[in-house]
């Protein structure tokens, strides 16, 4: 079954196609970070099934573990600074824990600040 990935963007909206479970991410416009160091790169998922899952950064073919989105629950990870420059292109990944579907993100450019939101959808 195929689902939908949507992605709300500053600049627009786009949308693409997954092989899984609908996912989505957008921006949520905040505000530059005005300290001194790199500005942090957030990702809230939101996980509507009741697996957990195991959530991924793809960049660059290489596969970076940014953490655990309990089942049924929303949780906030932190992507890696040195993944996250003007210009980044990542995937995020879905890995269910005891499951055996997995969804995934089509490539979206994300730069540091950026706040990002992932929905898992329950399989359906």
């Amino acid at each position: 079954m195929h689902g939908t990935i949507s992605s709300l963007r500053r600049i627009g909206m786009c949308v693409l196609l997954a092989l899984a479970p609908t996912l989505g991410c957008r921006t949520s416009g905040a505000a530059p970070n005005t300290d001194s160091g790199p500005a942090t790169t957030t990702i809230d998922v939101q996980n509507n099934d009741f697996n957990d899952m195991t959530v991924y950064v793809v960049a660059n073919g290489q596969r970076t573990r940014l953490g655990i989105a309990p089942g049924l629950k929303t949780t906030v990870l932190t992507i890696p600074r040195y993944l996250v420059f003007n210009g980044s292109t990542l995937r995020f990944v879905g890995d269910p824990i005891g499951g055996n579907r997995t969804p995934v993100s089509e490539e979206i450019d994300v730069s540091p600040g950026d706040q990002l939101v992932m929905v898992i959808n329950p399989a359906g």
